[in-house]
């Protein structure tokens, strides 16, 4: 395997723990507000993110069709005056998982087009497009672990190891 490939293998691999943890949520720890994070909110901003650093650069990226202004964000935004972000309706697992899906489907084409060896796209992230990829797929691997303890403490739901993918690559 080259390197687009094994990059785009772990993303699968990524995604597909986190499809699980949002099959898996219980609907009452779905919206839990006794947390700070509410589960879906938290899947939301991993997947928001995934997306956004797969793009070339802030300034091509294209939000997903559903997005809701602000939502990406799990604490004040980071620009002055750090407003608490605007968060209202939840979204729903299918909504979430229709976002993973998304993402799922447009992995392909987004590591394939990248420039590995290109700066990053993102003016705060001072780093090659190849860090941002691995930036990127631990920022995804944390909140997934996140989520998957969860499950696990509070619930008793265990949440499968996914390895690689090697679904459509040559």
């Amino acid at each position: 395997m080259n390197q687009k490939q094994v990059i785009q293998s772990q993303y699968r691999s990524a995604l597909a723990i986190m499809r699980q943890t949002i099959e898996k949520c219980p609907d009452t720890m779905w919206n839990d507000t006794q947390r700070k994070n509410r589960f879906w909110h938290i899947a939301y901003h991993a997947l928001f993110y995934t997306h956004l650093y797969a793009q070339p650069s802030e300034a091509t990226f294209t939000p997903w069709s559903e997005h809701r202004n602000e939502y990406q964000f799990m604490g004040p935004t980071p620009w002055p005056p750090h407003n608490e972000p605007d968060i209202g309706e939840p979204y729903t697992k299918e909504e979430v998982l229709a976002y993973l899906d998304f993402c799922w489907g447009q992995i392909p084409t987004w590591v394939g087009q990248v420039d590995l060896e290109g700066p990053s796209g993102f003016e705060w992230l001072p780093f090659n497009k190849l860090e941002l990829q691995l930036y990127s797929l631990r920022h995804l691997m944390m909140h997934v672990g996140e989520l998957a303890g969860r499950l696990g403490d509070q619930e008793g739901i265990d949440v499968d190891w996914v390895g690689m993918d090697h679904d459509g690559l040559e």
